[in-house]
């Protein structure tokens, strides 16, 4: 890669040290271009990408339909806030609603705004329509959760560096055990004032924990017999991640657009979108529900100077035609079993890595230590070395997502950097 006048990776490392917050503690790569599932950094190193942005980089990096996209409207006309109509949001939620299968779309930037705006719409739906006293309202969270990081989200965090010394915290929030329909049935049952369950069909920050295949089924069956909403957070697990076009969809082979005939297919009530959203070219994020809940929410009671605003939106629609033009979908289907029948068979004979979990391209590796200790990320260093990006999760943990574009050749290649990397730990 040409760069003129490159500065070095520690040049940049010091810049973000001695100028910005350290709430973030990244592996020690600066990158400055990407394509498709590649990285390249300062100095020119290519990597391939093993963890697209936390999936928000499905369609893979500078996608040139997303981009180009882009590059017109952004000439065109970018932000009219939501006091003026504008000729392109129409338009995309008209796609979007017909895409997911759902009447209304409320549009937000980031995946946690989205979360903050489920849980309003959720507790004025219990209040307004379900009848339960006001300020009264209980959502149940599952354990190990991960919807962001505001005030109201830490609050019912179970992670301490989220949460502690962050308070008061909000009220109104059950735990749970993930993967627990029992424990489910009881807190819906003893608690009236219920009126949704939040959930990831995938806990993915948690260590890509993978529930029961019917857990998000019986789920549904509950919230429905107790009238209670069915919240699904598939930031990270949408729009192809895991070889359905949503992890509620199980394993239905939907060739984009839902297929809400599926038998596998498990209807939420309320269903929040971001990252893949907009490919990772701008902050998009969105509930998406039908309008007997949407309609709770009236003028001037919630929304976003830059929500609804025609770049993203335009962005947002081309990225989701390159899920479905493209087959996405179905290329994470395949290469997730491609994947985890390679790292099966690695285990075998492994001292180091213990477990493999994981659907479509959302996958990751349980090493065999403490999580209090560094191997994991010993190994991500090592990885970075040989070519390949990646991150440990819940210290002994490492996620592996490469853009949905990957090919069966780059994974093969891909597969023999992990294993070879591994060797050496072993």
């Amino acid at each position: 890669m040409e760069l003129a006048q490159v500065k070095g990776t520690q040049y940049h490392l010091d810049l973000e040290k001695q100028h910005g917050a350290h709430d973030y503690h990244p592996l020690p790569v600066v990158l400055a271009k990407g394509k498709g599932v590649f990285l390249w950094d300062v100095e020119g190193k290519k990597y391939y990408d093993f963890l697209s942005a936390y999936s928000a980089v499905n369609q893979g990096h500078c996608h040139p339909e997303i981009i180009q996209s882009l590059k017109d409207q952004a000439e065109t006309l970018t932000l009219t806030s939501r006091a003026f109509h504008n000729n392109r949001l129409g338009e995309y939620m008209q796609y979007a609603t017909e895409y997911f299968g759902f009447e209304r779309l409320l549009p937000m930037n980031t995946g946690a705004e989205g979360v903050e705006t489920a849980i309003k719409i959720t507790r004025k739906w219990g209040y307004t329509i379900k009848g339960i006293p006001e300020d009264q309202a209980q959502i149940i969270v599952c354990n190990n959760n991960f919807h962001g990081r505001t005030t109201t989200i830490i609050s019912f965090s179970s992670d301490p560096g989220s949460k502690n010394h962050f308070g008061p915290h909000t009220q109104g929030f059950l735990h749970i055990p993930y993967n627990d329909l029992s424990a489910l049935k009881k807190a819906l049952e003893s608690n009236p004032n219920v009126v949704g369950f939040l959930v990831e069909p995938i806990q993915g920050e948690a260590g890509v924990y993978t529930p029961d295949d019917d857990f998000i089924r019986g789920a549904r069956a509950l919230c429905t017999a107790n009238n209670v909403l069915l919240m699904a957070d598939e930031i990270q697990t949408g729009i192809g991640r895991t070889g359905s076009l949503l992890a509620v969809c199980g394993n239905c082979s939907c060739e984009g657009a839902c297929e809400k005939q599926s038998e596998t297919y498990t209807r939420p009530d309320l269903l929040i979108l971001g990252k893949a959203l907009s490919g990772g070219a701008y902050p998009v994020s969105a509930v998406l529900c039908d309008s007997e809940i949407m309609d709770v929410i009236q003028p001037g009671q919630h929304g976003s100077t830059f929500g609804g605003n025609p770049l993203g939106v335009t962005i947002a629609k081309t990225a989701l035609e390159v899920i479905q033009k493209e087959k996405l979908t179905q290329n994470a289907r395949q290469l997730g079993k491609q994947f985890r029948k390679a790292m099966n068979a690695y285990i075998q004979k492994s001292s180091i890595v213990t477990l493999v979990r994981g659907k479509g391209l959302l996958n990751a590796i349980v090493i065999n230590d403490s999580p209090d200790s560094d191997t994991a990320w010993n190994i991500c260093l090592r990885l970075r070395d040989n070519g390949l990006l990646a991150k440990p999760t819940h210290g002994n943990i490492i996620r592996f997502a490469p853009p949905l574009v990957m090919t069966e050749s780059q994974l093969d290649d891909c597969i023999g950097i992990i294993t070879r990397t591994l060797q050496e730990f072993e």
